[in-house]
């Protein structure tokens, strides 16, 4: 189903409506705020009004009592009623006069303007009667429907009374209405008049509107119309689109013609950019993006079918020293051929539904269906003839290397349901075959997932180990050939776990590298040892015993070695040339220059480094005339088969030659039998460690070991 569309046109109507809105908001605010001002003027002419009129009122009010007052003094002084009626009523006739009242000083009534004077003497009980009574001189009081004038009538300084005259207010209000509804209705017909102009201009913007969007339509919809339908076709693949014939000369004519011309591009590049982008550049397998489309894919297929589905994901082991020592180009080279071997042996049993693919760096996946044979099957025999395959020698740059894989299988249904958890599970099985000493296979388990879970556990146990103090420090005794005499250890860390046990040292140092706290107890245990041998005493012949502690590459790479070797030999007070640092090949060889740099700095201070696990990588002894080493230690796999392996022994003997020749100590670990030690003894091998002289000790045991003299004493 297609998505609701929400063109051009559309957008120019939705625009122009809005616009038009924004001019029917503006008018109709202009209009509502000329009626409040219109009614907001008429209001105000009300309140002039009413007080024109009030004032006109209140001022004939006014002349009428001050020209009766006159008159009526000496009417009232001489008690003169008949002159007092008639002048009362000749005031009392005019048309705006409600009442004309003479009263005497205590508010009793002398006349009203009646012949008959009813309420002669009676005291006037009316709402403004006391305030009359009580005026002395003229005042003016108002109730609803009438205004009255209040006047003391006096002769000298005798009060005679006063004069109440009421004006009628009635007659004032409906001339004041009238006035008001006339200036209304002229102020409601030009408000007429206005929005008359208002809905005239909005019909007019409308018009306009419509006319703009049949323009739009025409010069524009239409041909962005046809370029989105062409658009939707190249997107489908089809880029054959038929020419837009257009004699236009506007923009929109040449972007009809560059389309065309675009759209025939396209056509001539796709095959080259669906290679590009689904291919790997370097071995020209699948990519990673290409099979996880695949694996999605397969996957509802095998779903739907009831089919079961095998991944292998494979890592090759070691291969970070081949950069490291060789080079990119080396590992480059390296991949190539790895990818070689994979791709034949998947072609020979994986079968013709066998996906193989780059997943990245150096890592594999290989993707079976089920065939003839379940995919299960045919992934073991797969992996099988993959761990021999892969661990035949490479020939890189005329060198001979050795990695092998690890492999990891997982399978569908029965371990994961969908591609992101087939893919994480291989990865899980595939770091677990490395676990087991690596160019082997493992399959996927649940218990798996607990091994992962363990290994967090172990990572948050060995964070507060040191200050829990189960972590200690022991020592394996290092002895010279030449007179067999005990005169260093190399320092070694044991864990010691009040639940869990013993934690082998390959576990728990792998953690702390992997987790980077190796970066926090490195230090420590360099501190610990320093300390420690300070406090040892000398051996049978005086000499004192070095301390050998082994560095992390990590260690060697954050830029605080140095600083911490000055800093525990100088809290310790151990002379810096009894402090031997252990650091290994490929950890050197990996930032040979870096290693330079602090090697030197150390050989300044004193300090000396051997190089460790010697022969075991890529390098050769013309890296040892580059970087400054004081020993190497000649790795343990090739003193085990020194009786059995020609090569092994010639390999050994050739080590101790040539650095003996560069001035450099040799060192052999791992000596468990007393042959092994005669042969390197009659090599020149100038120091030996191993079982068979002595175990690694706590503090106590080593002192004890130097009481005994030398080697022959524990023979």
């Amino acid at each position: 189903m297609s998505r609701p569309r929400f063109g051009l046109q559309a957008r120019f109507v939705l625009a122009s409506g809005a616009a038009l809105l924004v001019v029917l908001l503006i008018v109709s605010f202009m209009l509502v705020r000329q009626a409040a001002a219109q009614r907001e003027a008429l209001r105000n002419s009300g309140e002039v009004l009413s007080q024109v009129f009030d004032q006109s009122v209140r001022e004939r009010g006014t002349a009428l009592a001050n020209a009766l007052a006159d008159t009526l003094v000496n009417p009232l002084y001489y008690s003169d009623l008949s002159a007092i009626g008639t002048l009362v009523r000749n005031t009392a006739r005019q048309k705006s006069v409600s009442y004309v009242l003479v009263h005497d000083p205590e508010g009793r009534l002398v006349h009203d303007g009646s012949f008959d004077v009813a309420g002669y003497g009676q005291p006037m009980h009316d709402p403004l009667a006391a305030a009359a009574v009580a005026a002395v001189g003229p005042q003016v009081q108002e109730s609803p429907g009438i205004l009255e004038v209040d006047m003391p009538l006096s002769i000298g300084e005798q009060r005679l009374g006063g004069l109440r005259v009421g004006m009628n207010l009635a007659p004032v209000r409906a001339q004041e209405s009238a006035s008001m509804a006339a200036l209304e209705q002229r102020m409601q017909q030009a408000q007429r008049r206005e929005l008359g102009w208002a809905i005239g201009l909005m019909l007019l913007l409308v018009a306009f509107a419509c006319v703009m969007a049949f323009y739009v339509q025409y010069t524009l919809v239409r041909p962005i119309r046809w370029l989105g339908a062409a658009a939707r076709r190249i997107e489908r693949g089809d880029y054959l689109i038929e020419a837009q014939s257009t004699q236009r000369g506007d923009e929109v004519g040449e972007l009809l013609r560059t389309f065309d011309r675009m759209s025939h591009s396209i056509a001539r590049h796709d095959r080259d950019v669906r290679q590009m982008a689904y291919t790997d550049a370097l071995t020209g397998l699948t990519n990673r993006l290409a099979f996880r489309e695949a694996l999605d894919h397969r996957l509802l297929g095998a779903h739907a079918a009831g089919r079961g589905l095998a991944l292998l994901f494979i890592d090759i082991d070691e291969f970070k020293r081949v950069n490291d020592t060789l080079g990119h180009e080396a590992g480059d080279d390296a991949l190539l051929q790895f990818a070689q071997h994979i791709a034949a042996a998947v072609e020979e049993i994986g079968g013709d539904d066998a996906l193989l693919a780059r997943f990245g760096g150096d890592e594999f996946v290989i993707l079976i269906g089920q065939g003839a044979r379940s995919a299960a099957e045919i992934a073991k025999q797969l992996a099988d003839r993959l761990v021999i395959d892969l661990a035949k020698p490479l020939q890189v740059q005329q060198r001979e290397i050795f990695l092998g894989s690890s492999i990891g299988i997982t399978l569908f249904p029965e371990d994961a349901a969908d591609a992101t958890a087939l893919l994480k599970n291989g990865d899980i099985a595939m770091y677990q075959a490395k676990l087991a000493g690596k160019n082997c296979f493992r399959y996927y388990s649940r218990a798996m997932d607990h091994a992962v879970e363990r290994r967090l556990h172990l990572e948050q146990e060995l964070r507060g180990a040191w200050e829990r103090n189960e972590l200690r420090l022991v020592y394996q005794p290092i002895f010279r050939t030449r007179d067999r005499m005990l005169c260093g250890a190399e320092v070694l860390l044991r864990w010691d776990h009040p639940v869990l046990g013993a934690i082998p040292p390959s576990l728990f140092i792998d953690v702390a590298e992997q987790s980077g706290l190796i970066q926090v107890l490195g230090p420590k245990v360099l501190r610990a040892a320093c300390e420690q041998a300070k406090r040892w005493p000398r051996n049978a012949i005086g000499e004192e015993l070095f301390i050998s502690v082994n560095v992390s590459p990590k260690q060697l790479r954050n830029g605080n070695l140095l600083q911490e070797v000055e800093s525990s030999l100088l809290g310790s007070g151990l002379a810096a040339s009894r402090l031997h640092l252990e650091l290994t090949e490929t950890a050197v060889i990996g930032d040979e220059m870096l290693a330079v740099s602090l090697l030197e700095k150390l050989h300044r201070a004193g300090v000396r480094v051997w190089l460790d696990d010697f022969g075991t990588g890529f390098s050769g002894l013309s890296h040892l005339r580059q970087v400054p080493v004081d020993g190497v230690k000649i790795d343990r796999s090739f003193v085990a088969d020194m009786e059995r392996d020609a090569d092994d022994l010639a390999l050994t003997t050739a080590i101790i030659a040539m650095a003996h020749a560069l001035g450099i100590t040799v060192v052999a670990e791992g000596v468990e039998q007393e042959a092994q030690f005669e042969l390197l003894s009659q090599r020149g091998c100038d120091l030996v460690q191993g079982y068979w002289l002595a175990r690694p000790l706590d503090a106590p045991g080593l002192v004890s070991l130097l009481e005994q003299g030398s080697m022959a004493a524990l023979r």
